[in-house]
């Protein structure tokens, strides 16, 4: 018997797998998507409550197998920190814009590639590619300090101000290099700048990228360490699922080090948002306004629903307090709420979500995207490059300005349908559709 066939379906929107793991773990997946989940992803999930520390797990509706753990997973522990349920690209997550620009000007296929073209002179497309903007190494410490703070954001636009890193901690030499090359871009793989529109007619728009090499330098600096310490103490049997414990010399450099990437990869979306609003002016004669920002890989300290305090790691997972949380008090989202940020892929809609009193059960957490169905490797032995060019034509939605390939492990066939991911997020009473968006322009860093 599989460990998938011990899931039981509670009726209340998700699974609950108490046999053969640690911790019991509460998967919300919908009957379908239950029915179409991998036997691996069950071997990921009991890999997620074997980790010490570990007081309890979610897995979110888009959840696929990973890295050690499926991304789609919410781990709480009671102190030790994880490395793969945060993963390399530390604080990666979404920034949305809005507009009072009609779509039909967005429709228009002249201004759909001159603002495609614009973006793509501001901002470093693609992997290893450097950004378009110059920092000092005394500006990057102030990003890497202070986040959305070192920009002068304060107007509760983005999940937090900033995560504090404490005064005496030192990134390592790798990472600040990268940094400073690096801010002011996108990055590959999954990561898009988009234009859509929502149901009233109105152009919005979102960026999805992280903390670039910065960020993955910090985690390939702090696995080592911690593979180093795992061999000393004789464990060997796995050494992919590292990890720090109170008690670890190196616990509060890690600490240090997700905050400092969280702080940077909102630095990096929000400088990229400022020359994605100068191109949409220069195109559509007009200001956008920054909506929201937020994350989903970090690892933060917060409160359980229960009230304990615990440190809740999420790997492709978007934080989702609602209204009465008590993080909300005195905010602007008090009393609805914080947006959540929901991108689909490049031929599917996004959305911004609100969380509902339900997302207790899910660690206040939702999903972050609608998650892959096939690898990078299987997109590529299943789909045409002709017939995917074909897709996105046919849908309407210019990828890189046209005059490209599109990206065969990132259309649409490579993906989840986001319709089926939402409708089990909603059901479990996670959170409810605040708006839908509907993509235009899709720009994506070519590997």
């Amino acid at each position: 018997m599989s460990i998938k066939e011990d899931c039981k379906d509670t009726g209340e929107g998700y699974f609950l797998l108490e046999a053969g793991v640690s911790v019991p773990t509460r998967i919300f997946f919908s009957q379908k998507l239950y029915a179409a989940s991998e036997d691996g992803l069950y071997s990921q999930i009991k890999n997620a409550t074997e980790y010490p520390g570990v007081v309890d797990v979610a897995v979110t509706p888009d959840a696929h197998i990973g890295s050690t753990v499926p991304v789609g997973s919410v781990i709480a522990t009671d102190g030790t920190l994880l490395h793969s349920p945060v993963g390399y690209d530390i604080g990666c997550g979404i920034l949305c814009f809005r507009s009072d620009v009609p779509v039909s000007k967005g429709r228009d296929e002249k201004l759909k590639r001159k603002w495609s073209e614009e973006v793509m002179k501001r901002v470093g497309i693609g992997v290893g590619q450097r950004g378009h903007v110059s920092v000092t190494r005394r500006g990057l410490q102030e990003i890497i300090r202070n986040g959305a703070d070192a920009l002068d954001y304060k107007d509760q636009q983005t999940e937090r101000p900033f995560l504090p890193v404490d005064d005496s901690w030192t990134a390592p030499a790798k990472a600040l290099e990268k940094g400073l090359q690096q801010l002011c871009s996108l990055g590959g793989g999954n990561h898009f700048i988009e234009l859509q529109y929502d149901g009233d007619g109105y152009l919005w728009g979102m960026i999805h990228t992280g903390s670039r090499g910065f960020g993955y330098q910090l985690a390939a600096h702090y696995i080592a360490l911690s593979r180093d310490e795992m061999k000393a103490r004789g464990n060997k049997a796995n050494l992919d699922a590292t990890y720090f414990l109170p008690d670890s010399p190196h616990w509060n450099g890690y600490k240090n080090a997700v905050a400092a990437g969280g702080n940077f990869a909102t630095a990096n979306r929000l400088m990229i948002w400022e020359q994605v609003a100068t191109a949409f002016r220069r195109v559509f004669g007009t200001d956008p306004e920054l909506y929201y920002e937020i994350s989903h890989n970090l690892a933060q300290e917060e409160t359980l629903p229960d009230g304990r305090t615990a440190w809740v790691h999420r790997k492709g997972a978007t934080r989702a307090f609602p209204a009465g949380h008590p993080a909300l008090a005195g905010t602007k989202w008090e009393t609805t709420g914080h947006p959540v940020l929901i991108p689909g892929s490049m031929g599917d809609a996004s959305y911004v979500l609100l969380p509902r009193a339900g997302a207790g059960k899910s660690l206040y957490s939702v999903n972050h995207g609608c998650g892959r169905l096939l690898s990078r490797s299987e997109a590529r032995q299943r789909f045409s490059q002709s017939g995917v060019n074909k897709q996105m034509k046919t849908l309407g939605v210019l990828v890189n300005g046209g005059g490209v390939d599109v990206p065969i492990d990132e259309s649409p066939g490579v993906y989840k349908s986001a319709k089926d991911v939402l409708a089990a997020v909603v059901a479990a009473n996670l959170a409810e559709v605040h708006t839908t968006l509907t993509p235009l322009a899709t720009i994506k860093g070519v590997e």
